[in-house]
């Protein structure tokens, strides 16, 4: 029997990956995506033909239900939320409802339409904001710092009561930065991979930085998407932190992904008193042990390996003209 799974911000990076991920394994996917972003459909490229889009507005409960009706999926994975952290201070209101509200939607349509359905929420280590110790686990205290992280710990203890109280088989990934060459130019990941390719191929000459002390814990996207699908297969349903548990600066990143190019870093970076700003997350660092241990998971791509994937990605793009570098020049 085919299995059918929903995802909610199916056309954002870990969409791809986990559309891909699920294809490979025979299952019919289905992306829950809102009238007005019909558009961004296209960002799925290859798989854009493989996947079934069901247009649904994420803020109507009825509709939500009578896809969940409709689909009867087996899985639903809810990634539905802003792509970059700092915009939620811009709309803290729309993001709350998008990330809990979409969350709370979705649940009651499972327990209500009364199907089996095994449901994921994306979490983030943005719920954990100010830590007092390092490394993170399940069992590391709740202090989110804005709009985003506390509209991610509102859905995930919706999850939980869920859970708790009606019986779905509901799971939390709370994930640490995960990155790939599909992530947007403003996460500073892409920022440094697409400022390597660019020097490297003569088209710019500097990259503009901040703080290259700031410290994080990232991982490739390909390979948290697997935990995703993991806690779904699992026997009981429990949350789980995934990340390296390894922290990389700043510094470490540039000088990766100039090296994976043979550029010498130092001659092209500029640090601009602008771009710096106090760090937050210094000690924000994974500890994966349950996941390794209960799922089986291990990230399978280096840290190193990551950013040789993202800087030639955007060689490619490049040299092939499917991107230029125009709209980007703000962020150099």
């Amino acid at each position: 029997m085919t299995r059918t799974a929903l995802i909610t911000g199916i056309t954002g990076q870990d969409g791809y990956y986990l559309s891909k991920l699920l294809l490979s394994k025979g299952y019919r996917v289905v992306g829950l995506v809102p009238p007005e972003r019909q558009g961004s459909v296209a960002k799925l490229d290859e798989l854009a033909n493989q996947v079934e889009i069901y247009s649904v507005a994420l803020t109507n409960s009825e509709a939500l239900k009578t896809a969940v009706q409709q689909l009867q999926p087996h899985e639903i994975y809810n990634l539905a939320a802003p792509s970059f952290v700092p915009d939620s201070w811009r709309d803290p209101l729309g993001t709350l409802d998008l990330i809990t509200g979409t969350a709370t939607r979705l649940l009651t349509a499972i327990r209500e339409v009364g199907l089996e359905t095994r449901f994921y929420q994306a979490s983030s280590s943005e719920i954990l904001g100010q830590v007092q110790e390092a490394p993170q686990s399940e069992n590391t205290p709740f202090r989110p710092k804005n709009p985003y992280g506390a509209a991610k710990l509102h859905a995930h203890w919706t999850m939980v009561h869920h859970r708790d109280r009606y019986g779905l088989f509901a799971c939390s990934g709370i994930l640490y930065n995960h990155e790939s060459p599909r992530r947007p130019p403003q996460f500073v990941t892409r920022k440094v991979a697409l400022a390597a390719a660019s020097i490297k191929l003569g088209l710019s000459d500097r990259l503009k930085m901040g703080n290259l002390d700031a410290k994080r814990d990232w991982g490739y996207a390909g390979d948290y998407v697997e935990a995703m699908w993991r806690m779904l297969q699992s026997e009981h349903p429990e949350d789980y932190v995934i990340g390296t548990g390894n922290l990389h600066t700043v510094r470490d990143l540039i000088a990766t992904a100039f090296a994976s190019v043979d550029l010498d870093w130092q001659k092209y970076v500029e640090i601009d008193p602008a771009l710096l700003r106090a760090d937050e997350h210094f000690q924000l660092v994974a500890n994966p042990t349950k996941a390794k241990q209960v799922l089986g998971w291990q990230p399978q791509v280096s840290f190193e390996a990551l950013l040789e994937k993202m800087v030639q990605a955007d060689l490619d793009r490049l040299q092939t003209g499917s991107l230029s570098l125009q709209p980007f020049e703000k962020l150099a």
